[in-house]
């Protein structure tokens, strides 16, 4: 029967109430007897009693799908079925009253699918005289935020003829309870206490208390909606945009929106308005079609925006002042847009300026990085004076090297000694000028060969180290080691590293030669691949010996000056 009876109630759609019956309710006593004041709200839930309950209702779609509500005045038949109303809505297990009225007195039946079959409840709403109400405080109430505040039941000021039990709150359909964490909350002598009192103490609150009239137990039940609000503000709006008089570009003919962006302080009963208006030189104001948005920011006010929109921008517009005026309860405030004609072409003009100076810039970026090393020889060939006048020195360069014994050489590989005796004099002197001092060649022998070698690098600019396997473990590192001691006796001379082959140093170096390898820079030779005459081995190394046979820059022409770098690079 009552499958039957829940099949025909979800049938039950479209005006406020239909007509039905419920045989199976119709001999249940009621299990639960409200009363409440009239035009007050009023929450009835649909469970079973429960002097244990911990909260009244619950905001849930899921229950709401699955509780039905029926009800009759008293003494009248049939039931009615509530369906899709406003007054009393549907609120997930709950039916609320905004507010309760006389006519809502009577009986409701409530069933939950599979867990409430029928549940009987009668509702009497009695006018505050009927109910002998006495000093009735409001039901809507407004405390101050971060003040000592206090909560009372309403409906402790009716029936005082009437003994009754003690109140029992919920907030937002939860039981309020003191709890250690907020220790600001008490509940004393039927009220709540708070303080202080925080944003979140605002809520609906629902008070009950139980009373008995010719041994009939009610629940007197009163709700009460609490909000917590600050200090009127003092101050008028403040625009955030626009500020002052503002000059906007639009262009003729398009859409355009004209935001106004206004902050609000906080009002209880706010009075705020923001508007936009049209003023011409004929001093004539003019609505704008406008719309609007409101952002709360809670007890600090809130931003208002509002956005006038222009369907296309005329030559009136550009003569128009667009004037957003802004008031509240403490005064008023405007703020001016302007319209000016937008430089379409000078801006496209402008845009493709910026992006060619910046596409230039990379380039010449990318084109600098790459070949530096190119451009400050070229540098130093027109602008930098030469360093070898006057130094008393008789080289450019002291070139050291591993001798090696014919039955090491391979000849697949150009060794040491024929790239110290061959390559390095006829890059170095036939194609740059420059003078080397190789020892063998111009050096007489007789002396000591320690002497010789230290009067050597003494007379040279330079000291070219040609680094291998056999040099740093040869006798040839004596040479290396006076080069880096010469160095900081003299400071003209530097010392030119080339690493011939990958080596591994071996334990017994001395100390400054070891330093001197890793902190000196190193030119790497890769074979026969850097025996070509323009590769960047041979740049470097011109590069790193003195400047010599300075040219005017005055004799270079730009042609010139452009073939030179030319041929530099490539």
């Amino acid at each position: 029967m009552l499958m039957l009876l829940w099949i025909l109630a979800s049938f039950v759609s479209g005006a406020e109430v239909r007509e039905m019956s419920l045989p199976g309710c119709s001999h249940i006593e009621p299990q639960i007897r409200y009363r409440a004041i009239s035009d007050e709200d009023l929450v009835l839930q649909c469970t079973l009693p429960d002097r244990n309950a911990t909260h009244i209702y619950r905001n849930s779609l899921l229950k709401e799908h699955k509780v039905k509500w029926f009800w009759h005045q008293k003494g009248e038949e049939p039931l009615k079925a509530i369906k899709g109303s406003s007054n009393p809505a549907l609120q997930g297990d709950a039916l609320w009253f905004k507010p309760v009225r006389d006519s809502a007195s009577g009986v409701y039946i409530c069933m939950i699918w599979e867990n409430i079959p029928c549940l009987k409840i009668v509702l009497e709403v009695q006018t505050k005289k009927a109910a002998k109400c006495s000093g009735y405080d409001t039901n809507m109430l407004y405390l101050l935020a971060h003040n000592r505040n206090s909560i009372t039941c309403p409906g402790t000021k009716c029936y005082s003829h009437i003994q009754k039990t003690d109140v029992k709150w919920y907030k937002d359909g939860n039981e309020v309870k003191y709890r250690k964490n907020r220790k600001s909350l008490k509940l004393k002598h039927n009220e709540i206490y708070l303080n202080p009192t925080y944003v979140t103490d605002g809520g609906i609150y629902v008070c009950d208390y139980t009373l008995y009239d010719n041994t009939t137990e009610w629940t007197m039940r009163t709700v009460v909606t609490v909000k917590v609000i600050a200090k009127n503000t003092i101050h008028p709006p403040n625009f955030l945009y626009p500020n002052g008089i503002v000059i906007l570009e639009a262009e003729l003919g398009k859409p355009l929106e004209l935001e106004c962006r206004v902050q609000f302080g906080f009002e209880k009963e706010s009075l705020m308005r923001v508007t936009w208006e049209r003023n011409n030189k004929e001093n004539i104001n003019e609505k704008l079609d406008q719309e609007r948005n409101v952002y709360s920011k809670g007890l600090k006010g809130q931003t208002l925006l509002q956005v006038a929109k222009l369907k296309e921008v005329t030559e009136r517009d550009l003569k128009s002042n667009f004037t957003c005026f802004a008031e509240n309860s403490v005064g008023n405030a405007t703020a001016v847009i302007q319209l000016k004609k937008k430089q379409t072409v000078f801006r496209l003009y402008v845009l493709c300026s910026a992006i060619s100076t910046l596409f230039a810039f990379l380039l010449c970026t990318a084109f600098i990085y790459q070949h530096w090393i190119e451009i400050v020889l070229m540098y130093r060939s027109y602008l930098v004076h030469n360093e070898t006048t006057g130094d008393g020195k008789e080289f450019d360069a002291f070139v050291s090297y591993a001798k090696l014994d014919s039955s090491e050489s391979d000849s697949t590989l150009i060794n040491e000694e024929k790239f110290a005796l061959e390559l390095l004099p006829d890059m170095l002197e036939n194609k740059y000028g420059y003078k080397l001092c190789i020892l063998e060649r111009d050096i007489l022998p007789g002396g000591a060969y320690t002497d010789e070698v230290v009067t050597a690098i003494k007379q040279s600019r330079r000291a070219i180290i040609i680094l291998s396997p056999a040099y740093v473990s040869g006798p040839s590192i004596f040479e290396l080691q006076a080069a880096v001691n010469c160095a900081l006796e003299d400071k003209k001379i530097k010392l030119v590293l080339i690493k011939f082959q990958a080596f591994q140093e071996p334990e017994t170096l001395p100390p400054v030669v070891k330093k001197a390898l890793r902190i000196l820079p190193v030119i790497t030779w890769k074979s026969s691949i850097s025996a070509t005459p323009n590769k960047k081995f041979w740049k470097y190394m011109h590069y790193h010996m003195p400047v010599k046979n300075t040219k005017m820059l005055g004799n270079c022409s730009l042609k010139g000056c452009f073939q030179k770098l030319f041929n530099l690079v490539y």
